[in-house]
C-alpha cells in the first residue's frame, strides 16, 4: 500500500491555502481563486496552479489584503504554529492591515447610524474615504 507523502514538491495552490489555514475548507479556497481573490505577480490564479518556495501572493480575506510568501509546501492540514511556518507575510502587508483595522475601529467609533448623517458627518465620511484611497 503506498503511502501519501505529506510533503510534496507538487501541490495545488487550493490545497495549499487550506493547508496553510488561510481558509477552513478547499472548497472555499478554490472559490477564492476563481473569484479573483488570489493573485500571483499580479495576475489572477487558478486553483491547480502549483505554488512554489519563494513564490508571492496577494490574498483578500474579508476587509484584509495579505501579501505572503511561500516557505514551505504541504498538503496536510495541521496546527497554527506549523501553518504558520509555510509562509512569512511581508512587513508592508502587516502594516497595512494594521493601518486599515486602525482605520475601520476609528471609522466604527466616530459614525453614528442613527437615521441618515448630517452634512458634517458626510464631510467626515468623504475625508476617510479620500485619505484612505
Amino acid at each position: 500500500m503506498a503511502q501519501k507523502p505529506e510533503e510534496d514538491d507538487k501541490v495545488r495552490l487550493d490545497k495549499w491555502l487550506w493547508a496553510a489555514r488561510f481558509y477552513k475548507t478547499r472548497a472555499l479556497a478554490k472559490a477564492a481563486i476563481e473569484s479573483g481573490k488570489v493573485h500571483c505577480r499580479g495576475e489572477r490564479c487558478k486553483p491547480g496552479k502549483e505554488p512554489r518556495v519563494g513564490d508571492e501572493f496577494v490574498l483578500r480575506t474579508g476587509f484584509d489584503e495579505r501579501t505572503v510568501v511561500v516557505k514551505a509546501l504541504s498538503v496536510v492540514r495541521r496546527g497554527a504554529p506549523e501553518a504558520q511556518a509555510l509562509y512569512e507575510e511581508t512587513a508592508q502587508s502587516i502594516a497595512r492591515r494594521e493601518q486599515a483595522a486602525a482605520m475601520r475601529k476609528a471609522g466604527a467609533l466616530g459614525v453614528s447610524t442613527d437615521g441618515r448623517p448630517t452634512k458634517k458627518q458626510r464631510r467626515q465620511l468623504h475625508q476617510l474615504h479620500d485619505s484612505a484611497g
